[in-house]
C-alpha cells in the first residue's frame, strides 16, 4: 500500500513566506539590538571621554595651585574639543566689567581674543554675556546673524559672523552663591545648536572653573596674609631694633608696602604743622627726591588730607591734571611721571602726623584690599613715631633726673668741704671751681675776688689747653672790670 502525500509538502509556498517573514524580524530585532549596542557604545565612549578630561582637568588644577591660567586652558581645549566647537574663550566678571582670560580655537576669533587677554570690556546688549548679567545660567544663540544687534550694525556682532566667522554660540554662567565670576563662551562656524548633552558638558566644566577660581582665591589669600604678617613682623623687629630711629623703620615700611602693593615710587613723610618733609623715599628721580627732604607746604592732594581724609587715590593723573595743577604737582608729574596716585594719611587722635604714599608709572588703579594694606602700613608708621616720641620724652626725663642728681651731688660735696673747712676758705673755694666747671661742661673756670677797686684770681680749674705756669701767673693778676670785661655783667 502507497503512503498519503504530505499536504505542506505539496504547497511549501507558505512555509517560505513564513521562514522570510520571521528571517526579516530576526534582522530587524539584530539591527535594533546594534543601534542599541552602538549607542551603548558611544555613550560609553562619551562618558569615558568626559570623566578623561574631567580628571585631567581635575590634575591641572592638582598641579597648578593658584595659577588659573593652565587650568582655563587645559579646560577649554577638552571642552572645544567633545562639544565639536571651533573657538572659544573664558571670561571672569568683577562685578562691573568681563575680562577675557584665555582662548582656544582655531581662526580669527581665537587672536582676537588672545590679543585682548587682560583687557576689560563691557557685554553688549542681547548678547549671551548680558543675559547671563541678566540671571540666565546659560545662552544660546543659534545665529548671531540672524540677531538684532548684528542687522543694527552693531561692531561686536558684526565682527563675530564677518571677520571670525562665528554664527552658533553658547556661554555658560561661573557663579558662585548667584554670584556671577565669569563665564565659558564657544563658538561654530555653522549655524549648529549645541545639544542638551552639550550644555550640561558645558556646565560640568564651568562648576570646574568655578573650583579652581576658588581655590585660587583661597591660596591667593593665604600667601596675601602670610606676606602681610611676615611684612608686619619685620617692621616690627625694626621698630624694637631701631627705638627713635625713624629713618631706618620709615625706609623698611616703605620697601615693604610697595612691594606688596605693586607700587613702584613713593615715599613717607611727616608733617609738623606747617610743612612737609620726606623722611623716606624709593623710586624717586634724585632731583625731586632732594626736593621733597627739603620742608614743603604741599600742593591740593595733601590739602584733602589736612582737611581729614583717610587717602587720596587719583586712578588717572592724566584725566586728573586740572585739579592736580599748581607749582609742586606740575613739578611733581614732570619729574616722576607718576600716572597713578594714592596717599594715605598718618594720624593720630585726628591729627594729622604725615602721609604714605604709592605711585604706579602705568595706569592702574590701586584695589580696596592694596588700600587697606597701605593703611595698615601707615598705622604701624604712626606706632613708631609714638615710640620715637615716648622714647624722646624718656630719654629728656632720665636726663633731667640726672642732672639733677649730679648738682644735689656736687652741693653735698661742697657742703661736706665747707664742714671740715671751717677756718680755711681755699679748699671751698676749689671744690666750687672744680664743681662749677665739670656740671658746666667747661674746661676752665676761676673764682676771682675783689680787693678794693680791683680783683684777683683766687681759685682756678684749668684744663689742658692751659699751663701751670700761665695759670699762676694769672692768679697774681690784678685787673679792673670794665666794659670790655665779663666781670663787669656780674
Amino acid at each position: 500500500m502507497r503512503p498519503k502525500p504530505d499536504s505542506t509538502l505539496a504547497d511549501p509556498q507558505p512555509i517560505i513566506v513564513d521562514l522570510r517573514r520571521e528571517l526579516a524580524e530576526c534582522r530587524a530585532e539584530r539591527d535594533k539590538a546594534q543601534r542599541k549596542l552602538d549607542k551603548k557604545k558611544t555613550e560609553l565612549a562619551e562618558a569615558l571621554a568626559q570623566r578623561t578630561a574631567t580628571a585631567e582637568v581635575l590634575q591641572v588644577i592638582n598641579s597648578s595651585p593658584g595659577d588659573l591660567t593652565p587650568v582655563f586652558d587645559a579646560m577649554l581645549e577638552k571642552a572645544m574639543r567633545l562639544c565639536e566647537a571651533n573657538y572659544g574663550h573664558l571670561v571672569t566678571y568683577d562685578g562691573e566689567r568681563f575680562v577675557a582670560a584665555a582662548a582656544y580655537g582655531e581662526g580669527l576669533g581665537v587672536e582676537w581674543t588672545k590679543r585682548r587677554i587682560g583687557v576689560p570690556f563691557q557685554a553688549v546688549p542681547d548678547g549671551p554675556l548680558r543675559r547671563l548679567l541678566e540671571g540666565e545660567d546659560s545662552s544660546q544663540i543659534a545665529d548671531i546673524a540672524d540677531t538684532d544687534a548684528f542687522r543694527a550694525g552693531d561692531p561686536v556682532a558684526r565682527s563675530l559672523v564677518e571677520n571670525a566667522g562665528a554664527r552658533t554660540v553658547l556661554a555658560i554662567a561661573l557663579r558662585q552663591a548667584d554670584v556671577l565670576l565669569g563665564a565659558i563662551v564657544i563658538y561654530r562656524h555653522q549655524v549648529r545648536l549645541f545639544t542638551d548633552k552639550q550644555i550640561a558638558l558645558l556646565q560640568n566644566f564651568a562648576a570646574q572653573a568655578v573650583i579652581a577660581m576658588e581655590n585660587a582665591r583661597l591660596i591667593t589669600e593665604t600667601r596675601e596674609a602670610l606676606e602681610q604678617q611676615t611684612a608686619t613682623a619685620e617692621v616690627l623687629q625694626v621698630i624694637n631694633s631701631s627705638p627713635g630711629d625713624l629713618a631706618s623703620v620709615f625706609d623698611a615700611i616703605l620697601e615693604k608696602a610697595h612691594s606688596l602693593c605693586g607700587s613702584a615710587i613713593g615715599s613717607l613723610a611727616v608733617y609738623d604743622g606747617r610743612h612737609f618733609r620726606a623722611i623716606a623715599e624709593r623710586g624717586w628721580p634724585e632731583s625731586f627726591a632732594a626736593l621733597v627732604r627739603q620742608p614743603y607746604r604741599g600742593n591740593t592732594v595733601h590739602e584733602r588730607l589736612l582737611r581729614g581724609e583717610r587717602y587720596v587715590h587719583i586712578p588717572d593723573a592724566v584725566a586728573a591734571a586740572a585739579e592736580l595743577s599748581d607749582p609742586v604737582g606740575d613739578a611733581f608729574f614732570r619729574e616722576t611721571g607718576v600716572r597713578t596716585l594714592l596717599q594715605v594719611s598718618l594720624r593720630k587722635d585726628n591729627e594729622l602726623l604725615g602721609y604714605i604714599s604709592a605711585h604706579r608709572l602705568e595706569l592702574r588703579p590701586f584695589s580696596d584690599k592694596e588700600i587697606a594694606l597701605l593703611e595698615n602700613f601707615a598705622a604701624q608708621a604712626v606706632i613708631a613715631m609714638e615710640n620715637a616720641r615716648l622714647l624722646g620724652e624718656l630719654r629728656q626725663r632720665t636726663d633731667d633726673v640726672q642732672e639733677a642728681l649730679e648738682y644735689q651731688t656736687a652741693i653735698s660735696d661742697v657742703l661736706k668741704v665747707i664742714s671740715r673747712s671751717t677756718f680755711d676758705l681755699q679748699p671751698v673755694l676749689d671744690t666750687l671751681c672744680e664743681t662749677a666747671a665739670r656740671l658746666c661742661g667747661a674746661s676752665t673756670a676761676r673764682i676771682a675776688l675783689q680787693r678794693d677797686d680791683s680783683y684777683r684770681y683766687v681759685s682756678s680749674f684749668v684744663g689742658r689747653a692751659i699751663s701751670p705756669e700761665w695759670d699762676a701767673m694769672a692768679r697774681e693778676m690784678r685787673f679792673t672790670a670794665g666794659r670790655g670785661t665779663v666781670d663787669a655783667h656780674c
